[in-house]
């Protein structure tokens, strides 16, 4: 993976990148309803909700909204836990929904207009990426 670059995979359901905090360590963020969306304006790529990398040692927190990283605050111990058993609720009950609609065709995902941009990947915009 290179510096910058959000990846996206669409068939995967899937992003991924270089950990925004310079210390290399490559982020995947899965895409459902229950993890992270993104979102495509023509230009610029947005990502949400933040990215906590939590289990990494520099425990950055970051959000990637139209193609800049805006760093967030730090959260305690309690504030993470409160978010790994809220993630884990989230995720259950999709699963949950995704397992009642098995039979039911996929409708499209509607970022397709990633797909094949820079040779598949977005970038995080088109200009260089700013920290702020």
């Amino acid at each position: 993976m290179d510096s910058g670059l959000l990846y996206v995979s669409i068939p995967y359901r899937t992003c991924g990148h270089l950990c925004c905090c310079g210390c290399g360590h490559e982020v995947v963020t899965p895409l459902s309803p229950a993890q992270w969306s993104i979102t495509y304006d023509g230009e610029n790529v947005s990502l949400t909700p933040s990215i906590g990398n939590w289990a990494l040692p520099c425990r950055s927190h970051y959000w990637i909204h139209d193609g800049r990283v805006r760093w967030s605050r730090r959260y305690s111990a309690a504030e993470i836990a409160q978010n790994r058993d809220r993630d884990r609720r989230l995720l259950a009950r999709d699963s949950e929904a995704q397992a009642r609609g098995a039979g039911q065709a996929a409708s499209p995902p509607a970022v397709v207009a990633l797909v094949g941009q820079r040779a598949g990947h977005a970038t995080l915009g088109h200009r260089p990426v700013e920290h702020r």
